[in-house]
């Protein structure tokens, strides 16, 4: 069968959906399948086109023998919401014009929303493509953008709203990554056609020969350090800044916080630790799923 995984986050970026998806392509390809990526160029969670890839619009490329299809995308650091539907957008019009032009006759055409926009383009093509649309929900997003705030226009989140249900009813199947995605879709819709599919690891993950003693001569943390630690995205969403202001309660102790991972409020969360009374934040940057500190 022929597969095209459409998402707006890919490799060399890290994080979650890269490397589920990166995975998940890999083990299609390893199955037989012909599959093809049709993303983005890399810039996450930097908010900056990598180098390799500034000023162009359309590449081909291979990884891992897979046939990677990359569009450009509009990159900025602003928080207000018409930057946010620029990016959004922009990836929308060209992954669309790229697979037109680049795809041939698909079987099946995987969507990753977040962002939920992508689906629009997702669904074109499965209808120019001949495809059953596979759309994978891996965050409600509209509904967390109205919790925390990043879209609060009535009008705005009602247009998304039913953006949302008709990319629903387009859908062959609707996969959620977690039984909670997939029963709020359900209750609200009404489906049938929802599927549970949860995250997997690889082997050569869970296989690695590290432990305990191999991460603190890595970061350089004392021997007898209680160590607390996040692993993950540092961005608006996860409201890191209320473990800078606990950490003010072991200004006293042998304590350190480790942060692991990059994002774009890393930055402000270091500018933050360094105004704060505790001097045993340490910030690791990115790592790959080898644990190799970038």
């Amino acid at each position: 069968m022929k597969f095209t995984i459409l998402t707006q986050y890919y490799p060399p970026e890290t994080g979650a959906p890269q490397n589920r998806l990166s995975d998940l392509a890999l083990q299609l390809k390893n199955a037989g399948h012909d599959v093809t990526i049709l993303t983005a160029m890399p810039n996450y969670p930097q908010n900056e086109i990598h180098a390799n890839y500034k000023g162009r619009y359309f590449i081909s490329e291979s990884l891992n023998g897979i046939s990677i299809l990359r569009s450009w995308i509009y990159v900025g650091k602003s928080r207000s919401v018409i930057p946010r539907l620029f990016n959004y957008f922009s990836f929308v019009i060209s992954s669309f014009i790229w697979g037109i032009i680049k795809l041939k006759k698909q079987d099946v055409i995987i969507c990753e929303s977040p962002p939920l926009f992508l689906g629009i383009s997702g669904w074109l093509l499965s209808v120019f493509k001949k495809s059953k649309l596979v759309f994978n929900i891996s965050d409600l997003w509209l509904e967390s953008a109205e919790k925390l705030g990043v879209i609060t226009n009535k009008t705005l989140l009602k247009l998304a709203e039913r953006l949302e249900l008709f990319l629903y009813r387009k859908s062959f199947l609707i996969t959620g990554q977690t039984q909670g995605i997939v029963k709020n879709i359900g209750d609200r819709t009404n489906l049938s056609n929802l599927h549970w599919l949860p995250n997997g690891i690889s082997d050569d993950v869970v296989n690695l020969n590290l432990n305990k003693d191999d991460c603190r001569k890595k970061l350089n943390l004392a021997d007898d350090s209680f160590i607390f630690s996040y692993t993950g995205v540092i961005g608006h969403a996860q409201g890191l800044e209320i473990i800078i202001h606990a950490a003010e309660k072991f200004v006293s102790k042998n304590v350190t916080i480790v942060f692991c991972g990059d994002g774009p409020e890393l930055e402000s969360l270091k500018a933050l630790a360094d105004k704060s009374g505790f001097n045993h934040f340490v910030f690791t940057g990115a790592v790959d799923k080898k644990l190799h500190f970038k």
